[in-house]
């Protein structure tokens, strides 16, 4: 399998990275041109394509060729950078392609997600503040979202609860609403979230799916795991 990691160069990327070059996958990366020297460990194992990711050319070129695409939407700045790189994605993927994009748990495909109010006042104060600073726009991932789930391709969106560093721990579980039982310790290892993008690749039940993960060595999950 041919994939291009949108995003390779963050600590995210280069755990899927990792992961797909232990499954033999052929890795096409994208990051910025100034970020290119955080995959120096990959030299030789994978291609690099600099440029920033809501680039259509540096996407068009990235995965021409590709059976799937994974991306990290950051909703860097106030310019619509995750828009942009979730339409770059969407328009250029070859037909059929398997695409996974990841979000936090803010999103919502149906509108049935409870969430608590932490997270509630996170994004109430924390999203305006950081637009005022313009550092990023929550609503432009709000917005790419939006743009995947009214896509005709074969989509998932991984929404992630509260990341942590640290050995990783197994394919998380999953949910389809923010508010579930077994989502309620709100951790996952980083490396873990970054295997659950991969998997999800080959993965046709999760296809137009927005699953919500969390570590399944977490008390919520080891409290209501179904199928151990």
């Amino acid at each position: 399998m041919r994939v291009c990691i949108v995003g390779a160069s963050g600590k995210l990327g280069q755990y899927m990275v990792e992961h797909a070059l232990d499954r033999c996958y052929e890795v096409v990366g994208v990051c910025r041109e100034q970020s290119v020297g955080k995959l120096d460990a990959f030299k030789g194992r994978i291609t690099v394509i600099p440029g920033a990711t809501d680039d259509r050319e540096v996407i068009e070129k990235a995965v021409a060729g590709c059976d799937s695409v994974l991306v990290v939407l950051v909703p860097r700045g106030i310019h619509g950078y995750s828009t942009g790189t979730a339409q770059a994605v969407l328009d250029h993927a070859p037909q059929g392609a398997r695409l996974v994009f990841s979000s936090g748990w803010h999103i919502t495909l149906d509108g049935k997600d409870v969430y608590s109010w932490k997270l509630k006042a996170l994004v109430k104060i924390a999203g305006p503040l950081a637009k005022l600073a313009r550092f990023a726009d929550l609503d432009d991932q709000v917005e790419a979202c939006r743009r995947v789930f009214a896509s005709d391709t074969r989509w998932t969106l991984v929404r992630g609860s509260d990341l942590e560093e640290g050995a990783g721990q197994g394919l998380p579980v999953w949910s389809r609403h923010v508010g579930d039982p077994i989502l309620e310790s709100n951790k996952t290892r980083r490396v873990d979230f970054a295997l659950f993008m991969v998997e999800a690749l080959e993965n046709d039940e999760l296809v137009h799916e927005a699953p919500a993960i969390v570590g399944r060595q977490t008390p919520s999950a080891l409290a209501h795991a179904v199928g151990e």
